[in-house]
């Protein structure tokens, strides 16, 4: 259980900083579809007997940059060619995980979470690959934001835009495969996003945003992993309710972006009578 809470932890607060950007940039979907292609990498990594992390990173990241590329020809629109290609990588997954002796016990794991079958080893790993991608993170602060803004502003600016969208699809690709342990590769888009949308309602600023989101990730994460132990449920699932519970909880009582809020702008403006 303590490895348990330190990965959850460690998840949260690395989810809720790159969801954060994810929010900003309207890319729900990259976080769905990277979900599926870092599949094949833990396939064949687990079929290999090596690092789970490493081979979902590996695939994760020539499968982004197969999308980077195709995404030039213009007649295919981003979304397009991120449907086929991380479709086909899931794919693959599955092949690869059949031809594995008791695939089917572990593919159930990868796809609902196994935050108890945490070993010391991948807290070490989890922590290592969060704190780089942290770093990384905040160095690139702001050209992702600039793009992430105005991407118009941001090449008359000269900024690298290929590369800045890489770089964010591989940090999306990390954060996404250090949390699948936790809450699965089902649920994992809900912990890159749901933290995120709550701190763009409860915020304007995009420096108060990034620290908001990680904060409810963490906070989703741990409360949720209480809840499991205490009533013998599924942590992924109840992480992810939880996570659910606070975005609700924000979208109605938020101080300026709430609905009650828009309820009192509304009941208290001053209608002009005309003659």
């Amino acid at each position: 259980m303590q490895r348990a809470f330190l990965v959850v932890l460690l998840s949260g607060l690395v989810c809720g900083v790159i969801g954060s950007h994810v929010a900003l940039r309207g890319m729900a979907f990259i976080g769905d579809a990277v979900a599926h292609a870092v599949f094949p990498g833990i396939a064949i990594a687990f079929a290999l007997h090596t690092s789970l992390v490493v081979g979902g990173i590996v695939a994760g990241l020539v499968t982004a940059l197969a999308v980077a590329v195709f995404s030039q020809n213009r007649r295919l629109k981003e979304d397009t060619v991120i449907g086929v290609f991380f479709a086909a990588a899931f794919g693959l997954g599955i092949v690869v995980m059949s031809t594995a002796p008791g695939y089917g016990g572990s593919l159930e794991s990868f796809l609902f979470g196994s935050v108890l079958g945490i070993g010391s080893g991948d807290v070490v790993t989890v922590a290592v690959a969060g704190a780089i991608l942290l770093l990384v993170t905040g160095g690139l602060h702001k050209e992702l934001v600039t793009v992430g803004l105005d991407r118009e502003t941001a090449r008359a600016a000269g900024l690298p835009i290929f590369w800045l969208d890489m770089a964010l699809y591989a940090m999306v690709t990390v954060a996404i495969v250090i949390s699948i342990q936790a809450v699965g590769n089902v649920l994992v888009l809900a912990l890159l996003v749901t933290p995120a949308a709550c701190a763009r309602l409860l915020t304007d600023r995009i420096g108060v945003m990034m620290l908001v989101a990680p904060l409810i990730g963490a906070g989703s994460g741990v409360t949720g992993l209480y809840l499991s132990y205490a009533f013998d449920l599924a942590a992924g699932g109840l992480i992810v309710l939880t996570a659910t519970a606070v975005f609700v909880a924000c979208w109605v009582f938020a101080p300026r972006h709430g609905l009650l809020s828009h309820r009192r702008r509304r009941a208290t403006a001053v209608v002009p009578v005309h003659p």
